[in-house]
C-alpha cells in the first residue's frame, strides 16, 4: 500500500543513505498498523482493533498507559514506545497478559495452523536478510568510500553505508587480525569509521522526534533505556530538551549506540516513551 511504502519502506532506504540504521518494524507500527489500520476501524464503526503484540495496556490514572508483557522473552512494549495515548485507547494486546508457550497451547488445542509457526525475526520486506543489497537496489546503485581509523587512516574501502551498522565487526573486508569494530558511519565523508571495541563505549545519546504516552514526564528524570529491542534496560537520566528531543546519559556507558534505531524509556514496567537515536554521545 502506499502508507507502507512511503512511512516504512522509503524511511527505510532514506535512513541507511544517511547512515544510520533504521527500525522499520517501528515506523509500520505508526505509519500502518496503528496508523491506517486503526483509522480504517474507526471508520467502520468498530469498538477496537485486536494485534498480537506481547505487551499490555491498561487505563490507569486518568489515560491509557502500556506495560512490558508478562512474556519478558517476548516482550514488545519496545516497538510500540512512540505509540500515544489515542492509539491505545483504540487497540488491544490480548495475548500480552500470557506467556508464548501458553499462547501456543491454545491454538494448538482449538486446531489453528499456526498453533508452531516458528518465530520471524526478518524484516518481512527482506525475505532474505540483506538489508543493505535492499536499499542499493532501491536505490540503483551504491557509493564506496573509505574505512579509516580512529584516527583518521585509511585502513580500506567500504561498499556503501548502507551494508554496516555500529557495532558491526563480521564482513569489514579489513586484513587485520586485530577486531575492529564499526565506531561511525560519516555520512557527510562517505567515510566508515573502525576501532577496538572499547572504543564504542558511549556515554549517552541524544534524541528525536520524542513521544511520551501518558504525558512529557519532569524535565530531567532518573528512569531507564532500553536502545535495543532485547537489550537489557539500563539505568540513565533523561533531560527534555525542545521540538521533541530528549537528551539522554547513562548511568554507566553503553556500546552499540547506533543513531536510526529507537530509544525506549521505562520507569519499572511502564513505558514511558520512546524516541530515535539521533547521535551518541561520549
Amino acid at each position: 500500500t502506499g502508507d507502507f511504502s512511503r512511512g516504512v519502506l522509503d524511511d527505510f532506504v532514506s535512513e541507511y543513505a544517511r547512515g544510520r540504521t533504521p527500525n522499520p518494524c517501528v515506523r509500520c507500527n505508526e505509519t500502518v498498523k496503528f496508523g491506517a489500520l486503526l483509522e480504517r476501524g474507526r471508520r467502520a464503526g468498530f469498538d477496537a482493533v485486536a494485534t498480537g503484540h506481547y505487551a499490555v495496556s491498561r487505563f490507569e490514572r486518568g489515560s491509557w498507559r502500556l506495560f512490558r508483557s508478562a512474556d519478558r522473552a517476548k516482550d514488545q512494549s519496545y516497538v510500540l514506545s512512540t505509540l500515544g495515548p489515542d492509539e491505545l485507547a483504540f487497540a488491544r494486546f490480548p495475548v500480552g497478559e500470557r506467556t508464548k508457550a501458553t499462547t501456543r497451547a491454545l491454538a494448538r488445542s482449538i486446531g489453528l495452523r499456526t498453533a508452531d509457526k516458528p518465530d520471524s525475526y526478518d524484516i518481512c520486506f527482506v525475505p532474505d536478510g540483506d538489508a543493505g543489497g535492499f536499499v542499493e537496489r532501491a536505490r540503483g546503485g551504491t557509493t564506496r568510500g573509505d574505512i579509516v581509523d580512529a584516527e583518521g587512516s585509511v585502513v580500506g574501502e567500504h561498499r556503501g553505508l548502507h551494508h554496516y551498522t555500529v557495532g558491526q565487526r563480521r564482513g569489514l573486508g579489513l586484513a587485520t587480525h586485530e577486531k575492529r569494530f564499526v565506531l561511525e558511519l560519516d555520512a557527510s565523508s562517505n567515510r566508515v569509521v573502525v576501532g577496538p571495541g572499547e572504543l564504542l563505549a558511549r556515554g549517552g545519546f541524544e534524541a528525536e522526534r520524542v513521544s511520551w504516552i501518558a504525558g512529557p514526564p519532569a524535565p530531567r528524570t532518573e528512569t531507564t533505556v532500553q536502545i535495543r529491542a532485547h537489550g537489557e534496560p539500563v539505568g540513565a537520566t533523561i533531560e527534555r530538551l525542545e521540538a521533541g528531543a530528549a537528551r539522554v546519559r547513562f548511568a554507566r556507558p553503553q556500546r552499540g549506540v547506533a543513531p536510526g534505531q529507537l530509544a525506549a524509556f521505562y520507569d519499572g514496567d511502564e513505558v514511558l516513551g520512546g524516541g530515535t537515536i539521533a547521535n551518541s554521545l561520549r
